[in-house]
């Protein structure tokens, strides 16, 4: 019976239900997915057992400690102890897969060898069930020498089990080596530890024979996190030591993985049982379909399609409602307070600037809804596996996919999941691309000017033109993305090519508490971080664009006086001040350059600050409209942007042309100081975000030039 606090670490393959078990022994939400890699950093909480406080760690999921990635070092580090930001697990909890034991005991026997207390929980005993699967867990626990559980993590009573399970722990340490590894290999195995791991590496001992396993298998110590001596004696030692497995017979590279497997094969020969049954699961039927090389594709884009335009569809009416508070609580706001500064600034700055952005949010919640459920029934791994083939071709790695289609949500969490990509080439090719997937911060400016610009007009009944165009935005960002890639391909020099493998989960019907719960988390990142940006900019924008005060010359009839050029005796006082305030008179500075895109001067100013977050655009956008509005007006952004007249040419400011190349311009252009940022710190230099941002802007311009002087000729 355990009666002291302990470090707890939670170890398996990807997609184990490991990180559901870990939220309901801790009581902490994390991202629960259905694809391989989510957890791609270590996660921390702490759990109560007999009134005992124990800590609790999530480990990167791997299918191996032979590491490849910097997820599975890192699961690797910390369990033989030398990561630097964790002390050493005093129980390991192995997390296995009921319905795939094969595979996921070859992990289990790699941590048994590293003298460290563990247990084994078979996860998805339902699943393991429907598939014909009969498991005896406690011959099992014979075979192995170690506490076995049977457990579904989505039933709390398993999750008791678990905690007793861990309180009558007797912290054992299983046997090392307890799969047996034949004579030569064992002779292979000493010779590395003794000729060269124990004197040359600060390795623990504890992890010598794994890793040492590990340089056989290799052939190098090229991938190796620690400081060691003695490089060309440690590469004749691992050289000495594959020979002599050669000589014998076997395959240095194989020798471990076949000897562990057959050990393997006579645990789950005596603990499990499979009825035989020629029946195709359901899984299996579905994916003949969704998986097809033509079909998959097809089904893949019309997902999105249909998701895009149910984005746009449902979210309307909130939207409606939300821009109607804001209006009327500006006015309210306006009529009650006191007129002076301060009564300008909340309604013209902070009311204008947060209520600009805000109405997205329903728009924001429904797609990371569905994000969460495409995640959550397992189809976000089938398009993974639908894309790879083709992103293969253009230069992509198929483990790029997974980050790529993260970037919809936001481009940060997918350049940080690139870590998964092995060769650093195809890392850094999938990183420059990244960013122009359409990422939820381009949605408030996508629907703003879709819905004031592109007919509501219905196609085949169930789309818009509306919801089309803003899935072809989305569409023209992936082809951007693929066409950056196959031209980075032939400018990187190519590297060590590795296979990729997923994992296809079974389908099931994703956990609608983590569903919503996620989704309002991500809502409410949105409106606290977005919103306190947009709340600091527009007050500073709105101190630029008020202040110095002008007076508007009056006129009075038949006078003949003759006024600066900028006056236009047709323009409000409002428009007149906004145009000689510091904020008008550095956007007239930039509107040259911008001019050849359709942009004028306040498109220019949004421009600048869109570039601390894209969705400030449009704060700032209604932030520079309401100082310019005249007094009673209370139409909505949109419609300010449709009835927008330029004073001196008596011409519209926004056209379709003009709507248009903005959009090109936000899904091309490099806006985002965070992702600079991540980019900065993930390559661990500044020549990749430099190169980044230059190519991009040049980019974004390019294309919108070509947009608008097109358009404009049509």
């Amino acid at each position: 019976m355990i009666n002291k606090p302990l470090t707890i670490a939670l170890v398996g393959n990807p997609n184990t239900g490991k990180s559901t078990i870990f939220n309901a022994l801790t009581g902490l939400r994390q991202k629960i997915a259905n694809y391989p890699g989510i957890t791609v950093e270590r996660k921390a909480g702490t759990t109560i057992i007999n009134g005992i406080l124990h800590k609790v760690i999530d480990l990167p999921g791997a299918y191996s400690l032979n590491y490849k990635k910097a997820d599975e070092r890192i699961a690797y580090e910390t369990l033989i102890g030398t990561y630097e930001h964790e002390r050493n697990p005093d129980l390991v909890v192995i997390v296995a897969d009921a319905s795939n034991l094969d595979r996921n005991l070859y992990l289990a026997t790699q941590v048994m060898d590293l003298n460290i207390p563990v247990m084994l929980v078979l996860n998805m005993m339902d699943i393991a069930k429907e598939k014909g699967y009969s498991i005896q867990p406690e011959k099992l626990s014979e075979v192995l020498n170690i506490p076995v559980i049977a457990v579904s993590a989505k039933n709390k009573t398993d999750i008791d089990l678990i905690r007793k399970t861990i309180a009558e722990h007797d912290l054992n340490v299983p046997e090392p080596l307890k799969w047996g590894p034949d004579k030569t290999t064992q002779e292979a195995m000493n010779m590395v530890v003794e000729e060269w791991v124990r004197p040359s590496t600060d390795i623990p001992a504890r992890a010598h024979n794994t890793e040492a396993l590990r340089l056989i298998s290799e052939g190098d110590f090229a991938n190796a996190f620690y400081s060691f001596d003695n490089k060309e004696t440690g590469l004749k030692v691992i050289d000495k030591a594959r020979t002599l497995i050669e000589e014998n017979g076997g395959n240095p590279m194989a020798a471990e993985v076949l000897q562990r497997y057959n050990f393997i094969g006579e645990c789950t020969s005596v603990s499990t049982k499979q009825e035989s049954n020629t029946k195709k699961s359901i899984t299996d039927r579905v994916d003949a379909v969704v998986t097809h090389k033509v079909f998959g594709p097809v089904i893949f884009a019309m997902v999105l399609l249909l998701m895009f335009q149910a984005i746009f569809s449902w979210a309307t009416p909130f939207m409606d409602f939300i821009d109607f508070l804001f209006v009327e609580g500006g006015n309210w706001v306006a009529s009650h307070m006191p007129a002076g500064m301060l009564n300008d600034l909340l309604v013209e700055g902070v009311i204008a600037g947060l209520g600009g952005v805000v109405i997205f949010l329903p728009q924001i919640l429904f797609l990371f809804f569905f994000i969460y459920i495409l995640e959550g029934t397992g189809y976000m791994a089938r398009a993974a596996f639908v894309m790879d083939g083709f992103m293969t071709k253009v230069g992509l790695h198929g483990r790029s996919v997974v980050p790529l289609m993260s970037g919809f949500a936001c481009a940060i969490p997918g350049i940080m999941a690139t870590r998964t990509i092995e060769n650093w080439r195809d890392r850094i090719i999938t990183i420059m691309v990244l960013p122009f997937m359409a990422c939820s911060a381009r949605l408030p400016v996508y629907a703003l000017l879709i819905a004031a610009f592109i007919p509501d007009t219905s196609v085949l009944g169930i789309f818009t033109y509306q919801g089309i165009t803003f899935f072809g935005l989305y569409i023209f960002g992936i082809l951007m993305a693929v066409g950056a890639a196959a031209v980075m391909k032939k400018i990187f020099p190519a590297g060590k090519q590795t296979p990729f493998i997923m994992e296809l989960p079974g389908y099931k019907m994703p956990k609608w508490s983590v569903v919503f719960q996620n989704t309002a988390e991500r809502g409410k990142v949105f409106v606290t971080e977005a919103g306190k940006v947009i709340v600091a900019i527009s007050i500073v924008l709105w101190f630029l664009a008020s202040f110095p005060k002008t007076e508007m010359p009056q006129v009075l009839e038949g006078e003949t006086t003759e006024y600066d050029s900028s006056f236009n005796t047709t323009e409000n006082p409002e428009s007149y001040q906004l145009r000689h305030s510091f904020a008008g008179k550095f956007g007239k500075m930039i509107e040259p350059v911008i001019k050849p895109l359709g942009f004028d001067w306040k498109i220019g100013i949004s421009l600048v600050t869109s570039f601390a977050a894209r969705e400030v655009m449009v704060g700032t956008l209604n932030t520079i409209y309401s100082i310019e509005e005249e007094d009673g007006d209370t139409s909505t952004l949109k419609e300010k942007l449709r009835n927008d007249v330029d004073p001196e040419t008596g011409k519209p400011v926004y056209t379709i042309a003009t709507a248009i190349s903005l959009m090109i311009f936000f899904a091309l252009a490099m806006q985002c100081m965070s992702t600079i940022a991540i980019v900065k710190r993930e390559t661990n230099s500044w020549k990749w975000p430099v190169a980044m941002f230059t190519y991009m802007s040049v980019l974004a311009y390019l294309a919108s030039f070509l947009a608008y002087q097109i358009g404009t000729r049509l």
